[in-house]
């Protein structure tokens, strides 16, 4: 019996789109996306660079762009949270030990709290007993210390616990500690569909 579930957060309840940012970068003058920027990227949401060095270090790439302006290009990513997903969660915390645990950096946060204002953010946050974002805990997705992480300083036991996640990079690594997960499938699957999954003791 499911007791516990660990949600990610970019497309299973905020809605992204993927190719957003590097699209305006390219807008900007990027070439491509290459493995300098991944390695960028990778650092910024472990909290390992800051965000002036992280944009810095993507102004290399698009010398004639500002940093205002590549910021903006990285939040093309960021799309919108529908409010039947909040209402949805709302219902879980009578049941779960709810928790999420998302790959990100502080200025996708910073700006999803801007945008969707305090009195949402806030109904949102609270619907879980904590929330982990990689950029604050130096660890990410899909690396087993964060999935152990979080077992061992809540004691949850992984058969009871459900991580739902749409990268399956992510679902198969806690799958292999033991996890129940649900690798939901953007565009085909809804968060607010959990109880249509007969897979899982709910």
């Amino acid at each position: 019996m499911i007791d516990t579930i660990i949600f990610d957060f970019g497309d299973v309840f905020i809605n992204l789109d993927k190719e957003g940012s590097i699209n305006a970068l390219k807008k900007l003058g990027l070439s491509q996306w290459n493995e300098d920027l991944n390695q960028l990227n990778l650092q910024f949401e472990k909290g390992q660079i800051s965000e002036e060095d992280f944009l810095q270090g993507i102004q290399k790439h698009v010398p004639n762009a500002s940093i205002d302006e590549i910021s903006a290009a990285w939040n093309a990513v960021l799309l919108d949270f529908p409010l039947r997903r909040l209402e949805f969660l709302q219902k879980l915390t009578k049941k779960y030990r709810l928790f999420l645990l998302s790959n990100t950096d502080a200025i996708h946060i910073e700006t999803f709290e801007r945008e969707s204002g305090v009195s949402f953010y806030s109904d949102f946050y609270q619907c879980f007993e904590k929330v982990y974002y990689s950029f604050e805990m130096g660890m990410r997705k899909p690396d087993a210390e964060i999935f152990n992480y979080l077992l061992n300083k809540y004691d949850l036991a992984p058969n009871h616990t459900l991580f739902v996640d749409d990268k399956k990079e992510n679902t198969d690594a806690a799958l292999s500690l033991g996890i129940q997960v649900w690798n939901l499938q953007v565009g085909q699957e809804d968060v607010v569909d959990l109880f249509k999954k007969k897979e899982f003791e709910l």
